[in-house]
């Protein structure tokens, strides 16, 4: 989830539908996430699986495949694809790709923030922040999601 000063929470859900959508689409069963050409899952079933209204999931399918994350093949047969192995996507590749900046304030991504007399250190607050996210969803890959859900349903 996305640090947000003044935000309503739709983008947060947006790009936790994303992760959701890009991890979903990996049925490969294996751990390491298969990758790139792998089978592919067409929109309404991943929409179902992972209780995502479709109109809403075809706009984040859209998003992930403009950043090349997704590839889609359409037809009878077509579906998207993650275009690379699930433990070569962060979490953080997707949601940039569905959300822009990890941290917006006001708006604007942090790095545009900016502040007068005595908040002017707010903005250096901002950006310790989006770094302190960016650690962790950039450490954190597809394969990690999968193997933590597996995990969950083992118990």
């Amino acid at each position: 989830m996305r640090a947000d000063a003044g935000s309503d929470g739709v983008r947060a859900d947006a790009e936790s539908d994303g992760v959701r959508a890009d991890a979903g689409g990996d049925r490969s069963g294996r751990a390491d996430g298969g990758g790139g050409g792998g089978e592919l899952v067409k929109a309404a079933s991943l929409a179902e699986a992972q209780g995502i209204p479709l109109s809403f999931l075809q706009g984040i399918l859209l998003d992930l495949r403009r950043a090349g994350l997704l590839h889609s093949h359409r037809g009878a047969e077509g579906g998207y694809a993650l275009t690379r192995p699930a433990s070569q996507i962060s979490v953080g590749d997707v949601l940039r790709a569905v959300g822009g900046s990890l941290t917006t304030v006001r708006g604007l991504p942090a790095e545009d923030a900016g502040y007068h007399g005595v908040a002017t250190g707010l903005r250096d607050v901002w950006l310790a922040v989006d770094g302190a996210i960016a650690v962790v969803v950039d450490r954190t890959t597809l394969t990690d999601l999968l193997v933590r859900q597996e995990q969950t349903s083992a118990r």
